[in-house]
Order: C-alpha cells, then structure tokens, then sequence
C-alpha cells in the first residue's frame, strides 16, 4: 500500500490524540468509521493503528477497539523505539525546534575513525556538529558523521533544516534501521561551551549506526543531551 496514504491517516490520528480531541484512556472511532472518514481500506487504517500502537500512542482491546493511552509530559520526549529526525520531535512535542551548524567539513576515515564509527578506512564522510535548540534553549549536541558516497550533495543549509528531509524528498534514500547504544558520560568542553549545563557535569548520551535499504551504514551519530529538558521514551511489548 502506498506509504503516503497510512501514513497521512497516522498523522492526522496522532495530531487529534496529542491536541486532545481524543482525550485520554478514549476509545476511538470505530475501524468501520475511520475508513468511512478516510475513505480508504481497512489494511491502511490497521497499518496506520500499528503505527501509533508501536509508538505508544494507543492500544488495541480485542472486542472492544482502540484506546488512547498518549500522555503529555513536561519533559521534551525522544523516542529510542522509533528513527525520528529533530525536527520531527520538535513537532510532535509541540515545540518550536531550530537547529545551528557550529562545524561543517569532509574527512577521510583512519583508523581511529573507523573503530569509531565502523565506517570502513578510506571511505569519505562529511563531519558536522549541530546544536540543536526547542523554545530557544540549547539541549541537544550533535556530532553526525554521513557517508558522503550515500548522502552525497549535503550542504549546511540542509542540515541545518533537516537532513533525514533531504535523504527520503531528494535522494530517495530509505532510512531503515539504527543500532543505537544509551549511555551517561562526563561533560566535555565544548559540551560546557554550548549546551548552558548549569550544576549539571554528565549528560545522556545516545550513539547510533544508521542504514539504508541495502544494508550500508550512512550515519553515524553522537546526541549529547542536556538531561534536564529531555526524555527517552519506548514502547515494550511483552512477546
């Protein structure tokens, strides 16, 4: 089924759960309903429901349907389950996101680099570091690492509007999968410099291999998070 279909009922469902028109524990509309209001087939409205059920907006009942389970938090939420850009968090927290390109070059991986990054030794990679602000206060710092073979013609203007935008829009690119590791380290200096820490000398950090669909990594990130502005959601299914 066409992507662009589900995925247009997701977003509309999920903007209607997140303003509150479907409030809380709120059963909603019937399946038979939603393809009259759609006017789609009821695998594009399942496959949009299974969007929002993985994203831990609702769950599915048996026998009875769909319950709104969405809860608003203070705190700016990432999601660890799901491949988000930030500027698509910044939208679906409510928030006004922007982001700043502090370094914008090209390297050739080494050695180092390459146990770094699993990039293989050789290969050419832009090197950027973003700082990415909601509501105008600093909180992510980004060290992106892009294949430039893959993501090739990437400017700083693009990254500094989105760049996952310009893989899937201009490139066609599929972004598909991303191992991704959590951990707490120590501040840096240009963590200091940048992210306004106060008191706070470690942030929470998520590192991540990203790849398309055939199977070649074409990111590699660092998100260092100013940790009293954000946090990380899932959605765990017991199998």
């Amino acid at each position: 089924m066409p992507k662009a279909k589900y995925n247009k009922i997701y977003e509309e469902i999920k903007q209607k759960i997140e303003s509150g028109e479907y409030e809380f524990q709120e059963l909603l509309p019937s399946e038979y309903t939603l393809i009259e209001e759609y006017n789609c087939s009821r695998n594009t409205i399942r496959r949009a429901i299974s969007e929002l059920v993985k994203d831990g907006y609702v769950q599915t009942l048996q026998g009875k349907g769909v319950r709104n389970i969405f809860q608003s938090t203070e705190q700016t939420s990432f999601t660890l389950g799901g491949i988000e850009s930030f500027k698509e968090s910044a939208l679906r927290n409510n928030k006004k996101g922007s982001t700043k390109v502090l370094l914008f070059t090209e390297l050739i991986v080494d050695e180092k680099l390459s146990k770094k990054t699993g990039f293989d030794v050789g290969s050419e990679v832009y090197y950027l570091q973003r700082l990415h602000y909601m509501d105008g206060k600093p909180l992510i710092l980004n060290h992106n690492y892009f294949l430039k073979s893959v993501v090739f013609g990437l400017t700083k203007k693009i990254a500094e509007n989105s760049i996952y935008e310009y893989l899937e829009n201009e490139l066609h690119i599929s972004i598909v999968t991303s191992k991704r590791i959590m951990t707490i380290e120590k501040m840096t200096q240009i963590d200091e410099k940048y992210l306004e820490l106060g008191d706070y000398n470690c942030l929470a950090v998520v590192t991540s291999q990203t790849y398309n669909d055939d199977g070649v990594m074409f990111e590699f990130t660092q998100s260092r998070h100013r940790p009293d502005y954000f946090r990380f959601q899932d959605n765990a299914v017991r199998r």
